[in-house]
């Protein structure tokens, strides 16, 4: 039997399983879109524990780059993993989010095996200016057309 979603139903969010997705949306619907991704972030983590205030000072920016750049072709580089949960809602593990931190279950950081999306095993802050630098010059020398983010933590 599967999951019941914290706070469901969200009427844009459940038919986003990816980047792709959202990205077949309006601009004008993007509010929403981060409004339910809070709503849904604020349950799952009242149910799971981990950390919540990183997550919810960027929902807008997450949704806005996951919106605006190619991702996963174009590599977001978080720069401390608990701000990436929403990240991870938008990135196809939104069904496995009741599983956060536990035995099993959703890294509380970005775990590079975990999907595709995570492009950098993120952990600690200040790490991710050196990081898309280097993704970003490995990228120009074998002649790859990508943008690298750097998405500087709260740390």
């Amino acid at each position: 039997m599967p999951h019941s979603l914290p706070g469901a139903p969200y009427e844009l969010l459940d038919d986003i399983a990816s980047p792709a997705d959202l990205r077949a949306l309006t601009t004008g619907q993007l509010p929403a879109v981060a409004a339910e991704v809070r709503r849904f972030l604020v349950n799952t983590v009242s149910q799971t524990g981990g950390h919540l205030a990183a997550g919810l000072g960027v929902v807008e920016l997450t949704v806005a780059l996951h919106y605006v750049f190619n991702t996963p072709h174009d590599r977001l580089v978080w720069d401390v993993g608990h701000q990436a949960y929403p990240h991870k809602i938008l990135t196809g593990r939104r069904e496995r989010m009741h599983t956060l931190r536990k035995k099993d279950g959703l890294s509380g950081f970005l775990k590079r095996d975990e999907s595709e999306y995570d492009a950098f095993g993120a952990g600690h802050s200040s790490t991710s200016i050196s990081a898309a630098l280097g993704m970003a010059v490995a990228a120009k020398t074998a002649g790859q057309a990508r943008e690298h983010i750097a998405v500087i933590g709260d740390g």
